[in-house]
């Protein structure tokens, strides 16, 4: 680009050399203006509207591999991608490595973090010094009686004593009457509310079997022996799809005529129902769980929304899907996305 040279000034060469000088230090004057802004609002790392990224960690008990918990990150970035949020996905089954993960997220100075409190106690501490950085906390999935005294502004999930005694119910209309609920993670309160909520309801017997989710193969070859020891049990509940599949196997294993349902779906799950070798599941949306607890945050932070007022659960199930609907969820679930 030519730049033209300037006309010559009625105050001679020092009236130029004064225009300068005074160019210079107004162009200084606008660029410490700018950089004190900038460093302030490095600092503060307060999103003051729509067009402000923030950094918000997802933190959960989920299992490596686990495909519920893929759903749940999936729902998670999508809402990160809508709203500008630079988010991080961390995940240890483990109380104690989950906690570690909280503090780890504070020491990052994340503008909010979401959290799942499957053993709550263990949340107590690190919860608490998210709130003493000012850093607001949202629970999704399991923690739906503790969300409040812990401390945590949003709480997205299911209630699952709730979507137990729905099954309960279901089990009584199928003329079930002897009913094995299975619990792949002992002390996770969202597992065992699930399976006191089906006790409760349910007129027939109701008795528990402990797991190691961390296993499938243990998981197929534990429901196995324990249908072979009371052949009278005609139904297994298991608490995820994977173990349902594997339950599946177990009822062939043990020659046994024990149907199989379950809480949570995946497109394996679906096709299962789709073909009657699993009679239901109980869909509580984890992708939606994802997506709220994140697009919840930026809101919170942007616009100082609060669902749910900040002191009632924002419920994503439980809905059931049988052979008679499930036709609906599955091109989603083929998406990865159900």
């Amino acid at each position: 680009m030519n730049t033209p040279l300037p006309a010559r000034s009625a105050d001679g060469p020092h009236g130029s050399v004064r225009r300068t000088a005074l160019t210079a230090a107004c162009c200084l004057l606008l660029l410490t203006g700018c950089s004190g802004a900038s460093a302030s609002g490095s600092e503060g790392k307060a999103a003051d509207g729509p067009g402000d990224r923030i950094k918000v960690a997802l933190v959960t008990h989920g299992a490596k591999g686990d495909d519920f918990w893929e759903l749940v990150r999936k729902g998670a970035e999508a809402a990160a991608a809508k709203d500008g949020v630079d988010l991080t996905y961390a995940s240890d089954p483990d109380a104690g490595g989950q906690a570690e993960l909280v503090r780890d997220a504070i020491a990052d100075r994340v503008d909010g973090i979401a959290v799942t409190l499957a053993k709550p106690q263990a949340m107590k501490s690190p919860v608490a010094r998210a709130k003493a950085a000012g850093i607001p906390v949202v629970g999704l999935n399991s923690g739906i009686d503790a969300w409040r005294s812990a401390g945590l502004v949003e709480y997205f999930g299911q209630d699952e004593s709730v979507a137990g005694r729905a099954v309960g119910d279901k089990l009584d209309g199928l003329g079930a009457k002897h009913a094995l609920c299975v619990i792949h993670e002992r002390g996770n309160i969202a597992l065992e509310a699930r399976c006191a909520g089906v006790k409760k309801t349910f007129t027939g017997e109701t008795e528990m079997l402990y797991v190691d989710g961390t296993d499938l193969d243990a998981v197929t070859t534990t429901v196995a022996a324990r249908l072979r020891q009371e052949p009278d049990i005609d139904e297994v509940i298991t608490n995820g799809a994977q173990f349902a599949l594997a339950a599946v196997k177990a009822a062939d294993q043990a020659d046994s005529g024990a149907e199989v349902a379950t809480f949570d779906l995946n497109k394996d799950l679906v096709t299962a129902v789709r073909d009657g070798s699993v009679q239901f599941a109980v869909d509580q949306q984890p992708y939606l769980q994802g997506y709220l607890a994140v697009d919840a945050l930026w809101l919170y932070k942007t616009n100082g929304n609060l669902s749910g007022g900040g002191v009632a659960p924002v419920l994503t199930g439980p809905a059931f899907v049988t052979k008679t609907n499930v036709a609906e969820v599955a091109r989603f679930a083929a998406a990865g996305i159900r």
